[in-house]
C-alpha cells in the first residue's frame, strides 16, 4: 500500500544527473542531512543513464566535463564515451556517501507551493507525499524527447524508437533503417549502425557545420601521471577551458572572428566527401555557430557508404511500410530512428510545478523559459534551478555553469535563514532585458538559421548564455539580497 503520510525534507533535489549529484555533494559537505535526490531512472547519471544509443559520447573533453572537486585521472579517451561518464557519476555518488539520500525509480509527478505553511508539497509516482522547505530542480533542458509532428507517424507498421529510448539489445542486421534528423545524436548513431544494416536512409532538413573530432586514447603513463601529480591534470583542464573560451568572440561578437573554424569545417568536408553533389548537400548556407557545431570524424565517411543515402527532400508522409518524400518517392523502411532531439524550450511538463497563486510553470513559460540569471523564477518561492533558462553553452562545458549555480544555491540557503525567498518580478524582468539585449547581436540570433536554441513561437533565445563562462560565474558569485523578497520564518504571506 502507498504511504500517504508526508515526509519532510529540508531540500528536495529533482534529477540525479550532474546537477543533482553535484548539489547533493555540496549539501552533504555543508552538513545538510535531511534531503533527497529524486530521479525517475533506476540509477544515477541523468542523461548519461537514459541515453544508450550506439556511439553515445560527450563532445566536450573529459577532463573538463567533470566536477572540479572530483577529478578523474582515469579517463581512457580525450572524449569520454557514455559508459565512462556513467561510471564516473556512479563513483562520485559512492565516494560522497549519497546512497542514503537517493530516491531512484521515483519520479516526482507534481510539486505545489503551500502558501499557508510556506513549503513545497511533492507527490511521487508511487503515491507517496513529501514536503520540502526548498526544491532544487536539476532536470536539465535536454530531458524531454521531441517526437516530430509527421503525417502518418502513428500508422507506421515497423519499429519506431527515439534515440533517448534505445533498447539495451537491438539487432539491426539486415534491416532497412531510416534516421530522421542529422544533429549531434545522428552524427554519433549513423557511423555505428551503417555497417550493420542492409540499407540506411538519413533524412536531413538542414546540413550542419562539422569540425574534426580530435579524439585519441589517454595513455596509461598519462593516467599514472595525473594520479601522482594532480596539478598536471588541473593544468590540462585549464588549457581546455581557455581554448574553449576563445571561441566566444566568433559567436557573441562577430562571426568574422570564426573564419578559422569555418575554413577548418569546409576543409574537413572536402577531405572526407569527394563526391561534389553529396558535398553540396552537406554544405551549410548559414553562419557557423548559428546552430550547434558538431564534432565528428566518421559521420561523413558513413554517408558515403554504398548502403547509405542522404535524403534532402522534405518528408511528405510516413506510410505503413516506408517514407514518402515531397518528390513522391517511397523508400521502404522497417525501423524508424527519431534522432530529433529534445524540447529544450519547453523543458517542464504541464502540471509539474505549481507556484504561488496556482501558477503553472509550464504555462508561465508558454513563450519560452525565463528566469533570473537562470536560477530563480518569480512566483515560485524557494525553488532554484540548475541548468535553467539561458545557461546552456555553445562553446564550453556546462559543468562549469552547474557548479556556479550550486554555489549560488548554497549562498541563497544561508541567506534564507529558514524563511522564504522569492526573486522580485522587476529583477527578473530587468535581468532578462539585459540578457536579450546581449543575445541580439550574437550569431545565434542573427546567423541566418533556425535552431532549437530559440522558442518556436516567440523566436526568443531561451537556451544559451551569450558570453564567457567566467562572466556568468562572476554574476552568481554572491547572493543578491536586493533581487529577492524575503519572508521570515512564521511570517504570514502578504499575498495570501
Amino acid at each position: 500500500m502507498p504511504r500517504t503520510n508526508a515526509q519532510h525534507l529540508d531540500v528536495a533535489v529533482l534529477g540525479a544527473g550532474f546537477g543533482g549529484l553535484g548539489m547533493a555533494c555540496r549539501l552533504r559537505a555543508e552538513g545538510v542531512r535531511t534531503f533527497r535526490v529524486f530521479d525517475a531512472a533506476a540509477g544515477v547519471g541523468g542523461t548519461w543513464w537514459v541515453n544508450r544509443y550506439p556511439g553515445c559520447a560527450c563532445d566536450v573533453p573529459a577532463h573538463l566535463y567533470s566536477f572540479s572537486f572530483a577529478p578523474n585521472p582515469d579517463w581512457t579517451r580525450r572524449f569520454a564515451p557514455r559508459a565512462e561518464i556513467q561510471a564516473y557519476l556512479e563513483r562520485v555518488a559512492r565516494d560522497h556517501g549519497l546512497a542514503p539520500h537517493l530516491e531512484l525509480g521515483c519520479r516526482i509527478e507534481r510539486a505545489r507551493w503551500d502558501a499557508e505553511r510556506n513549503l513545497w508539497r511533492l507527490d511521487d509516482v508511487h503515491g507517496r507525499r513529501w514536503t520540502a522547505d526548498v526544491v532544487v530542480s536539476a532536470l536539465g533542458g535536454l530531458s524531454r524527447p521531441l517526437r516530430p509532428d509527421l503525417p502518418g507517424l502513428d500508422d507506421f507498421a515497423g519499429r519506431i524508437l527515439h534515440t533517448q529510448a534505445w533498447p539495451e539489445r537491438l539487432d539491426l542486421a539486415g534491416r532497412r533503417v531510416a534516421v530522421i534528423g542529422t544533429g549531434a545524436t545522428a552524427a554519433q548513431v549513423v557511423p555505428e549502425i551503417a555497417p550493420e544494416v542492409e540499407r540506411l536512409d538519413v533524412y536531413q532538413r538542414t546540413p550542419n557545420w562539422i569540425l574534426p573530432r580530435p579524439d585519441r586514447p589517454i595513455r596509461r603513463w598519462q593516467r599514472r601521471l595525473y594520479r601522482r601529480l594532480p596539478l598536471v591534470q588541473k593544468l590540462v583542464r585549464f588549457s581546455i577551458w581557455l581554448g574553449s573560451e576563445l571561441r566566444v568572440p566568433g559567436l557573441a561578437w562577430s562571426n568574422r572572428l570564426a573564419a578559422g573554424h569555418r575554413a577548418l569545417a569546409l576543409w574537413h568536408l572536402r577531405r572526407q566527401v569527394p563526391d561534389p553533389e553529396l558535398r553540396r548537400e552537406l554544405t551549410p548556407d548559414y553562419a557557423i555557430g548559428c546552430k550547434r557545431v558538431l564534432r565528428s570524424s566518421d559521420y561523413y565517411p558513413a554517408l558515403a557508404r554504398d548502403n547509405v543515402e542522404l535524403v534532402t527532400a522534405p518528408i511528405r508522409r510516413i506510410e505503413n511500410d516506408g517514407i514518402r518524400d515531397a518528390d513522391g518517392r517511397l523508400r521502404p523502411v522497417d525501423t524508424l530512428v527519431l534522432a530529433t532531439g529534445f524540447r529544450a524550450t519547453a523543458p517542464v511538463p504541464k502540471g509539474m510545478f505549481i507556484g504561488r497563486d496556482g501558477t503553472d510553470l509550464a504555462e508561465a513559460w508558454a513563450e519560452g523559459p525565463e528566469a533570473w540569471r537562470g536560477v530563480a523564477v518569480h512566483g515560485f518561492p524557494n525553488l532554484f534551478l540548475l541548468m535553467g533558462p539561458n545557461t546552456a553553452l555553445g562553446h564550453n562545458s556546462v559543468v562549469l555553469m552547474i557548479e556556479a549555480q550550486i554555489g549560488f544555491v548554497m549562498n541563497a540557503l544561508a541567506a534564507r535563514r529558514g524563511g522564504v525567498l522569492e526573486v522580485r518580478a522587476d529583477a527578473q524582468r530587468d535581468d532578462n532585458a539585459w540578457l536579450q539585449e546581449r543575445l541580439a547581436g550574437t550569431v545565434w540570433n542573427s546567423g541566418g538559421c533556425s535552431s532549437w536554441y530559440r522558442h518556436p513561437v516567440s523566436g526568443r533565445n531561451a537556451t544559451l548564455w551569450p558570453g564567457f563562462t567566467w562572466t556568468y560565474r562572476r554574476r552568481l558569485r554572491r547572493f543578491r539580497p536586493a533581487a529577492f523578497e524575503r519572508q521570515a520564518p512564521g511570517e504570514a504571506s502578504a499575498r495570501q
